[in-house]
């Protein structure tokens, strides 16, 4: 009765506010957890792998999937399909396990309007916008109209946490860690993702 259950766990937040980080701790305490990839028809690059930086397939098997409804969402980006398939979520929640998005807010929209009642959220974020520009420039991997644009696009992405259920201040990283993973416990817990009627009988 106490058994969790597969569901969504969808992290937004701008770049430079350390979710790759972030999920790296987490992954040592939660098990049972697949993070969504998506499927383009592309051709791998040099060190890319099937199955975990993308999964590739032909045009013809993206462009039957899309008559079949296989796709959350999908893009055609300069001749080449860019998808999140369905398929390997259904399979991950199937197998009751907690499916990760790390995606911007315009995703967690559209993930929100199609699986709302599995979906939990979380936005994260800087102490301040002058804190995460440090982080974008300590970095040493982008250049300065990169990183004015990344700014430029966490100002506007902030304006959305409100349509989040939670929001960690990544701040100390163990404490930030911490929080994740209680929230993608308790994403599992929820009362939406169960059936009243087995509750109640087997309670009765």
């Amino acid at each position: 009765m106490n058994e969790k259950k597969g569901a969504i766990l969808i992290l937004s937040g701008p770049s430079g506010c350390g979710k790759s980080t972030l999920l790296k701790e987490v992954y040592k305490d939660i098990n049972d957890y697949y993070f969504s990839i998506s499927t383009t028809t592309r051709a791998p690059r040099v060190g890319e792998v099937d199955g975990v930086d993308y999964f590739f397939v032909t045009k013809k098997e993206f462009e039957e999937d899309i008559k079949d409804d296989n796709f959350l969402e999908y893009a055609l980006v300069h001749g080449n399909y860019y998808g999140t398939s369905l398929k390997p979520i259904n399979k991950a929640l199937d197998e009751k396990k907690l499916v990760i998005f790390d995606i911007d807010v315009q995703g967690h929209e559209l993930v929100r309007n199609k699986l709302d009642s599995i979906v939990t959220s979380v936005f994260i974020t800087t102490p301040s916008l002058k804190v995460l520009e440090d982080r974008l420039n300590s970095r040493n991997t982008d250049d300065k109209e990169v990183i004015e644009n990344r700014v430029k696009n966490a100002k506007a992405e902030v304006e959305y946490f409100r349509d989040y259920d939670y929001l960690i201040i990544n701040d100390n990283l163990e404490e930030a860690s911490k929080q994740l993973v209680s929230i993608a416990n308790i994403a599992r817990i929820k009362t939406k993702l169960f059936s009243k009627e087995s509750i109640v009988s087997s309670w009765l």
